[in-house]
């Protein structure tokens, strides 16, 4: 398998400035787009790594759930009037949130090498 991690993390701010100086150093002629792929590919999996590793907050959801789906495994849920209970005890709301949950690397290679 090419790449066994998703490729979301790419849409963050952290991301999409990678990808914007990747391009410009493809356009420079200092890099090729097989190393720029490399390196997102390396992104990819060093941010699923750091994100199952490191963040050990949990926190209590509560809303009105208005859209879910499952689509390659990847699941979407779309929820209104949401509001966070965080571990220290505060309380964040939202009008309309989007929660995004998928199997981490891990799950994804394992599963792909029973097949």
């Amino acid at each position: 398998m090419a790449s066994a991690y998703y490729e979301f993390y790419r849409g963050s701010s952290v991301g999409m400035a990678l990808t914007d100086s990747l391009d410009e150093l493809i356009t420079s002629g200092s890099i090729t787009p097989q190393l720029a792929m490399k390196v997102l590919q390396q992104f990819d999996k060093s941010l699923a790594d750091t994100m199952v590793k490191l963040v050990k907050n949990k926190t209590a959801l509560r809303g009105h759930l208005h859209t879910y789906r499952l689509c390659d495994d990847v699941w979407t849920f779309i929820l209104k009037n949401a509001s966070f209970k965080l571990d220290s005890a505060e309380l964040v709301s939202a009008s309309k949130i989007k929660i995004i949950a998928c199997k981490n690397g891990d799950a994804i290679e394992s599963s792909a090498s029973k097949r």
